[in-house]
């Protein structure tokens, strides 16, 4: 056998220069029942009826899902107050991103995004072979005009979080609108609002009705945040009919579970459980901010269900900060993927977990 042989076949260019997504830490070696504070997960998990819908699909676990999603489409429809033919559903919304990279980027094309935009949509890009532009966001927070700058004729998307993940920061509805009129009806304008439902900021508003009546917007939505549904993997885009029926040409079938379907579904009627996790957060943001700053750390203003704190002191880094909290059984996310070395990003938890935050980096802190 020839050395060739033994080779095997080889990726398409690009795939191995891909840097892998690695979630948030989920174990401390050791440490039986840590407190996870890396993912951005709902501190009271899911809702009651969420849970019970997925306790019942158990009986109908052998036959294929709706591959029309039929019953969340008609319940997202009319939650939301959009058209239930533009809605595309997906194993969460970073599956719908890769399906618009995939329907509209070839070799050679490229996406914009901000600096510190969300690590998924540059992975799917990548691996349609078109390059990512990054627009520098120079006080952590996506700014119109460099985007702009980063706009040439070979852009086919231009992705927008906001709130954004991992800075907590957003834009404005002006700003949205303002992007939206300086792009060229060719470029698709994504924006993902995946931490919507935190948002208490009377200046951002969903981009919904701005899509209502654009030709190239495709808003996105999860329930692994506000519902609390990460580990069922359901996503939504709302996107012009166009947009939507090329997805449904390349998305494969029975993309979402039963199970899924099933607890999205009920979830989006539990009000009470949505309510419950929207001032769990809006209670404890502003408290685990305040106390951190004051033991002389760097937060970042956040409207999402997290806060990013920054430890610029080199006697007191990062990387220190996040072993003292691992070594107190908490476990918080390193941002350093996002070249934000100096940052650790940490979920608003229980108000037990918070407070073993504050105590832990006070102490931290006192080093």
């Amino acid at each position: 056998m020839t050395d060739d042989a033994m080779t095997g076949p080889a990726p398409k260019p690009g795939i191995l220069d891909i840097a892998p997504y690695v979630g948030g830490k989920s174990a401390i070696a050791g440490v039986a029942e840590p407190m996870k504070l890396s993912s951005n997960e709902n501190a009271l998990g899911a809702g009651e009826k969420a849970r019970a819908a997925y306790e019942a699909a158990i009986r109908n676990i052998h036959i294929y899902p709706d591959g029309r999603a039929s019953k969340l489409r008609a319940a997202v429809a009319e939650h939301h107050g959009l058209e239930e033919d533009r809605l595309i559903f997906g194993n969460g919304s970073d599956e719908v991103f890769a399906l618009l990279n995939q329907a509209y980027l070839t070799p050679g094309d490229n996406i914009v995004t901000g600096q510190y935009g969300f690590l998924a949509y540059r992975i799917s890009a990548l691996g349609c072979q078109a390059q990512v532009k990054l627009a520098p966001e120079p006080g952590y927070k996506a700014e119109v005009d460099a985007l702009l700058e980063q706009v040439d004729d070979r852009t086919r998307i231009v992705y927008v979080s906001s709130p954004s993940n991992p800075t907590g920061s957003y834009n404005t509805a002006e700003e949205i609108r303002r992007l939206h009129d300086a792009l060229p009806s060719t470029v698709l304008l994504v924006i993902d609002e995946a931490y919507a439902e935190f948002v208490a900021e009377p200046d951002w508003e969903t981009s919904f009705p701005l899509a209502r009546d654009a030709a190239n917007i495709v808003v996105t939505r999860t329930f692994s945040k506000i519902h609390g549904l990460g580990g069922l993997r359901i996503g939504f885009g709302y996107a012009p009919l166009a947009v939507a029926e090329a997805v449904d040409r390349i998305r494969l079938p029975f993309n979402v579970s039963v199970a899924g379907l099933d607890a999205a579904t009920a979830a989006l009627s539990d009000e009470a459980h949505q309510k419950a996790s929207r001032e769990l957060v809006q209670t404890w943001r502003p408290r685990l901010t305040q106390a951190i700053r004051g033991f002389g750390f760097e937060v970042l203003p956040s409207v999402g269900n997290f806060v990013l704190v920054l430890f610029p002191d080199e006697k007191r880094p990062a990387s220190a900060a996040n072993e003292y909290l691992n070594s107190k059984g908490i476990i918080v996310r390193p941002v350093g993927g996002y070249s934000i070395h100096n940052g650790l990003r940490i979920t608003v938890g229980t108000e037990d977990q918070n407070r073993a935050v504050i105590d832990a980096l006070s102490e931290f802190a006192a080093t």
